[in-house]
């Protein structure tokens, strides 16, 4: 018999704990650092924060190279390429590898 009511009181303590803890109110100082971490995060990753102020021209791919690769990009959406099926790959016919 005691250890039943030493059972239902840590029960009835658990149970008060795990509801006074949703009355806790911690996230305002949580919301005002929310965002932070991504922005930082985005921050970091940008190179020249001021590259669109500068007028120069950009050293690296003529123009005509530039427009060849822009248009082998399109061309590979209207025209995508079909993977091989995994299962009949060097099945039937005669191949390089198999003799």
């Amino acid at each position: 018999m005691k250890v039943l009511s030493i059972l239902i009181r840590a029960g009835t303590c658990v149970c008060l704990g795990g509801a006074l803890a949703g009355c806790y109110t911690s996230t305002p100082q949580w919301d005002s650092q929310f965002g932070n971490a991504v922005t930082e995060a985005t921050a970091r990753q940008t190179l020249n924060p001021d590259a669109s102020q500068d007028q120069a021209p950009v050293m690296g791919i003529d123009g005509v190279s530039a427009k060849h690769a822009i248009d082998q990009y399109q061309k590979s959406f209207v025209h995508p390429q079909q993977d091989a099926n995994a299962f009949t790959i060097g099945v039937g016919g005669a191949s390089a590898g198999s003799r």
